[in-house]
């Protein structure tokens, strides 16, 4: 594996600058240790979290369709993934893969080294003829990185709609780094969450068992344990919203009263007036014309959508011109 573990200077750093700001800010990647990877997999599988379902809708019975230009090369290639995760959806592709006998080389992204092992146990004992590199790191680097590229075609998923978690500003760099961590032909799948009607997105993000809250709220105990801190996470709400018009929807904390919070390897203690939040997490729903907009910009081509029956979610194949 390549490796590159998680910087505890980096953590710190990042975790006292976002609380230093206005509004305060904790970044979601650090939702990710080994018990926020669990109760990731908990979450996809509740009832009111829809986007797992639906994206495996999509690949499941279109998968055919997805891979057919890949495969149509006729050459080796490269399967790389930013955002793998557990695999469980990716798998479909890579079954298919393999029993179509076609030559490639997986690269799985994650910037949590716990699911990367899983995922590499995973695959060894499914797929054991299976080639696969895993990488340790971000999306960004990874891409500026390029540790695949070998001049063979890529072919890059994005799935999860895993760029729903970032704004539209820094949607557009990511995209710029794809278009910069491609050559022309290679091509991308992306995962899409799609507008539709506010309450069943909110649902999503609000579910009644309280796993999304305790995904948040294991931000604050890994910052208590890592970081030699005191949050009381009895003392916050976790409180999600909804914007129909610009699709965002974005998670808070909510301190629900005045207090401080001491974090020892910072050497410095934070305010929180009552009610103030903590902002923690972003995912933004598009339109279909918005996803083409976004293509666009980035120097792709649209090749195909690939819907669910309900329309909630978008598989989007892109090719760079």
């Amino acid at each position: 594996m390549n490796a590159k573990n998680t910087d505890f200077g980096t953590f710190a750093q990042d975790v006292m600058l976002g609380l230093n700001s206005t509004p305060k800010t904790l970044p979601s990647k650090y939702f990710y240790d080994a018990k926020g990877d669990k109760l990731f997999q908990q979450i996809m599988a509740l009832p009111e979290y829809y986007l797992t379902r639906k994206e495996y809708e999509v690949l499941e019975g279109q998968h055919e369709q997805i891979l057919a230009e890949v495969l149509a090369l006729n050459t080796p290639f490269n399967l790389v993934e930013l955002g793998a995760g557990d695999g469980m959806k990716t798998k479909i592709l890579l079954r298919y893969l393999t029993d179509k006998k076609a030559d490639f080389t997986y690269y799985p992204v994650d910037f949590s080294g716990s699911v990367l092992e899983e995922l590499e146990e995973s695959l060894a004992s499914e797929f054991p003829a299976l080639k696969v590199n895993p990488i340790q790191d971000t999306y960004r680097d990874s891409l500026k990185r390029q540790v695949w590229e070998d001049g063979k075609p890529n072919l890059i998923l994005f799935l999860g709609a895993n760029l729903g978690n970032f704004g539209v500003k820094e949607a557009k760099n990511i995209i710029d780094h794809l278009r910069v961590g491609t050559k022309k032909g290679d091509q991308v799948l992306l995962g899409f969450d799609l507008k539709k009607n506010p309450q069943t997105i909110l649902d999503a993000y609000h579910d009644s068992e309280g796993v999304t809250r305790e995904f948040n709220m294991n931000l604050l105990d890994r910052i208590n344990r890592e970081l030699d801190a005191d949050f009381d996470r009895d003392s916050f709400t976790h409180w999600p919203t909804y914007d129909p018009v610009s699709g965002e929807c974005r998670s808070y904390l909510v301190s629900q009263k005045p207090q401080v919070v001491t974090i020892g390897a910072l050497n410095q203690s934070f305010e929180f007036e009552a009610y103030e939040s903590i902002f923690t997490e972003i995912s933004k729903k598009y339109s279909l014309s918005e996803i083409e907009h976004l293509a666009y910009l980035g120097g792709f081509s649209v090749k195909a959508n690939f819907l669910d029956p309900e329309v909630y979610f978008a598989d989007v194949l892109w090719e760079k011109k």
